[in-house]
C-alpha cells in the first residue's frame, strides 16, 4: 500500500489549490499532486489572462501584491464601434497568484508533491480508492479530486466528463509594451479590460487588451475550433497567425513589442454544457468540468468557486460517519449549478448568439448597448431572459431556432454542448 490521505487532489491550479486551501483550513489531511517542477511552477500552466473582479478578490482574500493593475472599466468593441462601462476589476499576475495559493494551502497544512503526474485512478469495482502517480506510485485517499483541466485523466477514465473536440477553445496572449492605450477613434483603454468581437481578428471567438499600467497590457485572442469557426477562418492561419495579423493591423498595437523576460501564455478550455461531475469518492472541478465563463471567458472565479464547492461536499462526506457514495458526491453537482454557474443554459445561449453573429451584427450590438439602460448587459450576462430579449432582433431568429433545435437533441451536434446532456 502507498501513502494514504483523506483527500488527494490532482492539479495545483486555482480550483485544486483553493480546494486544498479550504480543506486544510478545516484540518483535513490533503495532498495536491502537480505535474510541474516546483522551481519553475507555473511555467507551462501560466495560461490565464487573469482578469477578475472585486467579488472574487474580496471573497478569497487575494493580496494586492499579485495584482498587476487595478482597473475601473470594461470595454466591448466591435469592428466599428464600442461600449464602455464603469466596472472595477483587477488584472492579476497569474503566476504569482498561483504561487500565493500554494503557499496559503501549505500554511494551513496541505501537502504538495511537485513533479507528480497523476496518470489514472486506483479503483475496485465502482469505488475510487486513490491514484497512480508517475506511472506506478500509489497514493490512497477517501476522496479523489481531478483539477487537471482539459487533460482530465481521472475524470475521463471514470467516464465522468465528455469533453468534445468541437467545443475546444484555444488561446494565446503576449505581455506587451509600447501600446497606444488612448488612440484617437477608439475607446480609452487606460485602466480598462477590453474584449473585441471581430471575426477578422478572432473568428468564432474574441480578442482582448487588458491594461497593466502605463504603456503595457496583456494582448491576446481565443476561438473555438469547430466547423462554424471555419465559416470565418482564413485558410492556413493559426492562432499565432491571427494574433500577428491583429498586431500588424491595429494602430494601437503596430509599435508594440513583447516585454523582455515575460513568457507567452497559451491555454485551452472547453465551452460546453456539463454532464456528470462526480461519482463514488470522486469529483471533477475547475476546467475539468469545464467551468470557464461561456460568454466572457473568465475562468479564475469559476474555478475558485468550484474548488470551494468541492471542499464543502468533501467536508460533509467526511464528517461523522464516512459516506463518499455517488449520491453524496452528487451534492457537488447541485452546488456547481447553484454557485459556480447559475443560469448556465441561458448564458450558453447568449454565448452562442455572440460568437456566431456577423461583424455587422456586432456593430449593432454595440449600438444597442449604448442606447439601453446600463444594467441591461449585466442582467443579460447573469442569464436574465428579459434583458437578453432586449438585445435580440428579428435577424437573430434563425440562430435562436438552431440553438433550440440542438438543445432538444434534434440537430447533429451543438457548438457548446452535447444534445441530450443531463443538464
Amino acid at each position: 500500500m502507498g501513502e494514504r490521505y483523506e483527500i488527494v487532489i490532482a492539479g495545483a491550479g486555482p480550483a485544486g489549490a483553493q480546494c486544498a486551501r479550504d480543506l486544510a483550513a478545516r484540518g483535513y489531511d490533503v495532498l495536491v499532486c502537480e505535474t510541474e517542477a516546483e522551481d519553475v511552477f507555473p511555467r507551462t500552466s501560466n495560461k490565464s489572462t487573469a482578469g477578475t473582479f472585486p467579488r472574487m478578490t474580496a471573497a478569497y482574500g487575494v493580496p494586492d501584491d499579485v495584482v498587476m493593475n487595478f482597473t475601473d472599466s470594461v470595454v466591448l468593441e466591435s469592428p466599428n464601434d464600442y461600449y464602455k462601462a464603469t466596472q472595477p476589476g483587477a488584472v492579476l499576475d497569474f503566476g504569482a497568484f498561483k504561487r500565493w495559493l500554494v503557499a496559503e494551502g501549505r500554511d494551513h497544512g496541505a501537502s504538495y508533491q511537485f513533479d507528480a503526474r497523476v496518470t489514472k485512478p486506483i479503483t475496485e469495482g465502482d469505488e475510487v480508492l486513490g491514484v497512480y502517480i508517475n506511472g506506478d506510485e500509489e497514493v490512497y485517499a477517501d476522496i479523489v479530486i481531478d483539477a487537471t483541466g482539459p487533460a482530465a485523466p481521472l475524470a475521463k477514465a471514470l467516464d465522468v466528463v465528455n469533453l468534445r473536440r468541437e467545443n475546444h477553445a484555444i488561446g494565446i496572449e503576449y505581455e506587451m509594451e509600447n501600446i497606444e492605450v488612448a488612440y484617437d477613434g477608439y475607446a480609452d483603454l487606460t485602466d480598462a479590460m477590453m474584449l473585441r468581437l471581430d471575426h477578422d481578428v478572432a473568428p468564432g471567438g474574441y480578442a482582448w487588451i487588458f491594461h497593466t499600467g502605463e504603456d503595457t497590457a496583456k494582448v491576446g485572442l481565443c476561438y473555438i475550433q469547430n466547423a462554424r469557426h471555419l465559416d470565418y477562418a482564413q485558410e492556413g492561419r493559426t492562432v499565432d497567425g491571427y494574433l500577428e495579423y491583429w498586431l500588424e493591423n491595429d494602430p494601437r498595437l503596430v509599435d508594440a513589442v513583447e516585454i523582455e523576460g515575460r513568457q507567452q501564455h497559451r491555454g485551452s478550455a472547453h465551452i460546453q454544457l456539463p454532464g456528470r461531475m462526480s461519482t463514488d469518492s470522486f469529483m471533477a472541478i475547475g476546467d475539468t468540468v469545464p467551468s470557464v465563463d461561456p460568454v466572457w471567458g473568465e475562468g479564475i472565479h469559476k474555478c475558485m468557486e468550484s474548488g470551494r464547492a468541492a471542499a464543502i461536499v468533501a467536508d460533509h462526506a467526511l464528517t461523522g460517519e464516512l459516506d463518499t457514495s455517488a449520491e453524496t458526491m452528487a451534492l457537488y453537482d447541485d452546488l456547481w449549478h447553484e454557485r459556480v454557474a447559475p443560469n448556465v443554459k441561458n448564458r450558453m445561449m447568449l454565448a452562442e448568439l455572440l460568437y456566431l453573429a456577423s461583424n455587422e451584427r456586432y456593430d449593432r450590438f454595440m449600438r444597442d448597448l449604448n442606447r439601453l439602460p446600463k444594467e441591461t448587459l449585466s442582467k443579460a450576462n447573469a442569464g436574465d431572459r428579459l434583458a437578453m430579449m432586449r438585445l435580440l432582433h428579428l435577424e437573430d431568429a434563425p440562430r435562436l431556432f438552431k440553438f433550440a433545435k440542438e438543445r432538444l437533441g434534434l440537430g447533429t451536434g451543438s457548438r457548446f454542448g452535447q444534445p441530450g446532456s443531463p443538464t
